[in-house]
């Protein structure tokens, strides 16, 4: 549903928490695999517990 919605145009703001951990056991499949390219527009952003960071981000077709 995300690559349909993006693909669509209806995502206005797109929100990514980056949590400071390096795993070579998970995330094996990409979220957004083979969706469109899209540039990202940072739009706000702030730190979580010191170390989490949580992006907000406007997207746009590339």
């Amino acid at each position: 549903m995300n690559r349909a919605l993006m693909a669509a145009g209806l995502v206005d703001r797109l929100q990514v928490t980056l949590f400071p951990v390096i795993t070579g056991r998970t995330g094996l499949d990409p979220v957004f695999r083979g969706a469109a390219d899209f540039d990202l527009e940072l739009v706000g952003k702030r730190t979580l517990d010191g170390d989490i960071q949580e992006l907000v981000h406007r997207p746009a077709l590339h």
